[in-house]
């Protein structure tokens, strides 16, 4: 199975969101149907970075070092340098 880790974008007030899962598509209607208690109160959110790994425990490695950063800038360069 292959997992994914990605950062969403609010377009309401253009913060950002870092998760992981199995189904990029799923998960990203799940964030903007209002059902995720954090993210619904800055939807819509959009798709702008996703990476994949094989094993759920890289993804969440992964996930966890990019929360980690709480750095806005860091976030932008890496969503510009996979455009």
């Amino acid at each position: 199975m292959t997992y994914f880790v990605y950062i969403l974008q609010s377009d309401q007030d253009e913060s950002y969101y870092i998760g992981f899962t199995s189904n990029l598509e799923i998960r990203l209607e799940y964030h903007n149907s209002g059902k995720s208690k954090y993210t619904s109160r800055k939807m819509p959110w959009k798709l702008v970075y996703s990476e994949s790994y094989a094993s759920k425990s890289e993804a969440m490695k992964r996930e966890k070092f990019l929360k980690q950063q709480r750095n806005r800038t860091f976030y932008e360069r890496l969503i510009k340098s996979n455009r």
